[in-house]
């Protein structure tokens, strides 16, 4: 045991590992200087070293013997204003404080990995000594004589990789070169941005219409400022959205504030960070999951030292360490990708963003042609400033919008049929054209599911309460929620029958097979989860879209928004109204948002474009408000509704969600905590009874859930914290998920 040691300065530290509450230490004489809050340090627990963060600096430990902290990690810090967020995020969303440290600072940044260090080699002497010296070389040293060969070629110098691979020369080779004078070694430090290679054409500002011009305007006023302000831009698609932000963020970037720009999907990041780099060069940084390790170490390091002031990327873009931020934009605000569902903490980056503005004194800009009902209704109620942008840019319209009534397709083609004749002729119109169109599907696969002709079940995956997908292309039934995988089995696994299993339904593989059936000669792109596992798919396959490679687009929810194609003169919606019969309060806002989002991928050039709706319920509200782009009608019904049912924006919606491998303790315990939140929160909360979850069984594991309705949602995360304990040895894992984005899954 250690002497008991009075300290000038105590820290409370929350630790990487799995403890809930802050420990208390002393500091060093030596390390005072340069402790801080948020800093990553090294502490003694129960005689093991580990890593954890000051989260509060103080005068007294509150104990009568404290250990001291060990080491400062004064490379890893929480900036300032990220770590008040955090402080309001773990009292918002009830999480713990480990959780949003190791959100906000990726892994390599807290394993305090290195910059890439490479040999670089350069010429010793002039191009005429090396010369003669190769000549003199070329009998008695070969080897030596063809690496000089191979330097006399590059213009300054070469990596050492680079320069063996070209010569096919040795290590000891160049080194004795060195000795020799001839060549000069030096260590540099390589540059892993993913933008290195890229091309891009420098672009200058567009001339802003009236509307564009009163939106930008009203932005600068809090901008200059340093005023935190949030905006709302609720804009028609192609109105023009994204030149209001490049202006935008020139001038915070003239001001010599940084800005983040968040996108909803890796396959926007691409076209935008085109659009960015043409107008902005060298001061962007990207930011994703889809980055190596030593991409994103590099990246962060470049905003944290103030080399980046753009950053561009989707959720986790919104805790770069951003130096004197001053503009935060949130494009296609509505989506549900912002929302993180995976684990926690259970954040929506959207209202993440709004929360560092108000930390930073910062403008930010949330904008969407579709916005999501509590954006709008805060506009209305005067929380967010709103700018309506009613006219696409440029000269471009609208599309022209048909419903199809797939019912009446159905009869024609006495069966099943994909396409309609509409949508048919109009690809092939296009084809014909030099046009381009776009499928939407919200499928992927070659077949939904494989059923019984007997007892009529589908073929369910054994780890999950879910129906497996047809892969046509590996021949595969696949879970599309815990990857299981099975060959299609020659008789049913329910019943034992061993009559005929058949295909249903159609995915995206399907639709793409179909189409070069009918059209043997079009040149399809398929975009979907199966063909973007890979690290630069998404770029590949657009770009190869978008420089006319392509005739027709196929994708899924990833083609549907804020893509910029203008030689798509067509779109065709697959099965627009399947999302409107699930049991989710949000179904009607989703299928609303995602109809208009991909309707207007039409017609963003000089060519007037068209959208064929297929319906098999064409009189459906919601599919013919959204077939007219009718956002207002369509934000007035809905909120009716979600009044008489207090739903949001009228109240907060939490989840709790249970899981485990014994279905009855799973049942038995969410019906406790049920039963402790009824005793410990006032009636102006309700609480909905315990149900199994939408996906009733994951990965082996049994889910149920109950919905929480109430306003003070900081009271809620409090009575959980305290009720969570009694049940923490439970064996059962459970979540609260503040503000939900779906109520059913």
């Amino acid at each position: 045991m250690s002497l008991v040691k009075t300290y000038h300065k105590y820290v409370s530290v929350v630790l990487e590992i799995s403890l809930n509450k802050a420990l208390a230490y002393g500091v060093p004489d030596e390390l005072i200087s340069q402790i801080q809050k948020g800093m990553k340090v090294s502490v003694p627990v129960r005689g093991r070293l580990q890593t954890g963060y000051i989260i509060d600096i103080m005068e007294e430990p509150g104990f009568e013997k404290v250990l001291p902290i060990t080491k400062v990690h004064e490379q890893v810090v929480i900036e300032k204003d990220l770590f008040e967020l955090g402080l309001w995020m773990a009292k918002y969303y009830g999480a713990p404080l480990r959780n949003i440290f190791k959100v906000m600072l990726p892994s390599s940044v807290r394993k305090e990995a290195k910059h890439k260090e490479q040999l670089y080699v350069m010429r010793g002497q002039t191009r005429e000594q090396l010369r003669e010296l190769c000549i003199e070389l070329r009998k008695k040293s070969p080897g030596q004589a063809q690496i000089l060969d191979g330097m006399l070629n590059v213009k300054k110098g070469i990596l050492l990789t680079e320069l063996l691979e070209l010569t096919n020369g040795t290590r000891s080779q160049v080194k004795s070169l060195v000795k020799k004078g001839a060549l000069v070694m030096d260590i540099v430090r390589v540059d892993r941005s993913p933008l290195v290679n890229e091309d891009y054409f420098r672009t200058s500002p567009k001339e802003l219409n009236h509307e564009q011009q009163h939106a930008h305007d009203k932005i600068l006023t809090s901008l200059l400022q340093n005023r935190f302000q949030t905006h709302l831009i609720f804009g028609i698609t192609g109105s023009g959205k994204t030149e209001i932000y490049l202006q935008a963020i020139d001038v915070a970037l003239k001001r010599g504030q940084g800005s983040i720009m968040m996108v909803p999907e890796i396959s926007l990041t691409t076209q935008m960070i085109e659009r960015f780099r043409s107008r902005f060069e060298g001061s962007i940084a990207i930011l994703h999951y889809r980055l190596s390790q030593g991409e994103r170490f590099d990246e962060w390091k470049r905003v944290q030292s103030g080399e980046a002031k753009i950053v561009i990327g989707p959720r986790s873009a919104i805790f770069s360490p951003v130096q004197n931020l001053g503009l935060i934009i949130v494009d296609e605000e509505h989506e549900q990708t912002y929302k993180q569902t995976e684990e926690s903490p259970y954040y929506n980056a959207r209202d993440v963003a709004v929360m560092r503005g108000k930390f930073t004194d910062s403008t930010v800009i949330l904008g969407s042609a579709t916005p999501s009902l509590e954006s709008y209704y805060n506009a209305e109620e005067g929380k967010y400033l709103l700018s309506s942008l009613n006219n696409r840019a440029d000269t471009a319209q609208l599309p022209e919008v048909k419903i199809i009534d797939m019912k009446h397709e159905y009869e024609k083609a006495k069966g099943y049929t994909i396409f309609s004749d509409a949508l048919l002729s109009g690809i092939k119109s296009r084809w014909e054209k030099g046009e381009q169109s776009l499928l939407f599907l919200n499928r992927r696969g070659f077949h939904t599911s494989m059923i019984c002709q007997k007892c009529r079940e589908p073929l369910h995956c054994h780890h999950c309460d879910v129906a497996l997908t047809f892969h046509k292309g590996t021949h595969l039934l696949k879970c599309h929620l815990c990857g299981y995988e099975l060959y299609p089995p020659k008789h049913c696994p329910q019943c034992g029958d061993e009559s005929v299993l058949k295909f249903k339904g159609v995915g995206t593989e399907q639709v793409q097979k179909a189409l070069h059936a009918i059209f043997p000669d079009i040149r399809t792109v398929r975009v979907d989860a199966d063909t973007t596992k890979h690290k630069g798919s998404h770029q590949k396959l657009l770009r190869e879209f978008s420089s006319g490679k392509a005739d027709v687009l196929i994708g899924t929810q990833m083609i549907a928004k804020g893509l910029h194609f203008p030689q798509v003169t067509l779109v065709g919606v697959l099965n627009s109204d399947g999302a409107l019969n699930i049991p989710d309060f949000r179904a009607a806002e989703s299928v609303f948002q995602i109809i208009t989002q991909v309707a207007g991928r039409s017609g963003r050039g000089v060519s007037k474009g068209e959208v064929i709706l297929q319906s098999a319920m064409p009189e459906n509200a919601t599919i013919q408000l959204a077939a007219t782009q009718n956002y207002l009608d369509f934000y007035r019904e809905e909120l009716a509704v979600r009044e008489i049912f207090q739903y949001p924006p009228f109240t907060h919606i939490a989840k709790m969600t249970f899981s485990g491998t014994d279905c009855q303790k799973v049942l038995r315990i969410a019906e406790a905590f049920r039963h402790e939140l009824i005793k410990n929160l006032p009636s102006n909360f309700e609480i909905l009874p315990v149900v199994p979850s939408g996906y009733a069984k994951v990965k082996d594991r049994y889910r149920y859930q109950f919905i929480i309705k109430g306003n003070n949602i900081y009271y809620l995360t409090e009575k959980y914290h305290l009720i969570s304990h009694n049940f923490s040895k439970s064996g059962i894992r459970f979540n609260l998920d503040i503000d939900t984005s779906s109520t059913y899954f």
